[in-house]
């Protein structure tokens, strides 16, 4: 499996992200962690992330969503919860990297994709375990570094560290146009899908 991971880690970085390929991984978006941050950065975090959940469903991106210690932290924001795709489960999450969770992990191997888009709380500690051990299992990674948080210098750390392992650094706007690649694509789900539209947080300018 090593030479396999030493190739997905630099496919993360040196190729676009195939749609077709592609899971998005939410991870912890909770109230517990989110309320740590200013109101501002709470909101476009949360936002990103439910405009996202939204704009995978419509372009038949499977979700995985989790949230760490569910009954004494509470599940997933809110508004997190009300643009996941129906039916999506949200998974209870105890160790901190999701590939430790056995039925995570199987949700996400289930889904048949290979590349993981990771969003969520917190970038340093959970997201980055979870980018990580992805990594090693063989998946290729992009984390969105306007849909992760952390305190600011907590944020920095955890991008560096998952960007050193291999992961790909993009944000929400450039994820939806390598999903999406051509103008006909993008004028084709405006006209099929005008409330995704309409629901674009003022902070993601497309």
């Amino acid at each position: 499996m090593g030479n396999r991971n030493v190739a997905n880690r630099s496919d993360s970085q040196r190729h676009l992200v195939e749609r077709e390929d592609s899971v998005l991984v939410i991870i912890d978006a909770q109230d517990c962690f989110l309320d740590k941050y200013d109101r501002a950065k709470k909101q476009r975090v949360v936002a990103h992330i439910a405009w996202l959940a939204q704009a995978a469903h419509h372009l038949d991106v499977p979700v995985v969503a989790m949230a760490e210690d569910i009954q004494r932290s509470g599940t997933l924001n809110q508004i997190v919860l009300d643009a996941l795709p129906p039916d999506t489960v949200v998974h209870d999450k105890d160790f901190f990297s999701l590939v430790d969770n056995e039925k995570i992990l199987e949700a996400v191997e289930a889904t048949g994709r290979r590349t993981a888009v990771c969003v969520g709380t917190e970038t340093d500690v959970c997201v980055a375990q979870s980018a990580i051990g992805l990594l090693n299992h063989g998946y290729r990674v992009v984390v969105l570094q306007d849909a992760v948080a952390s305190l600011d210098s907590d944020e920095e750390i955890g991008i560096g560290r998952m960007r050193d392992a291999g992961a790909g650094v993009s944000s929400v706007k450039a994820i939806y146009y390598e999903w999406l690649r051509s103008i006909s694509a993008t004028v084709s789900l405006k006209n099929d899908v005008p409330d995704l539209q309409a629901l674009r947080p003022p902070t993601l300018v497309l």
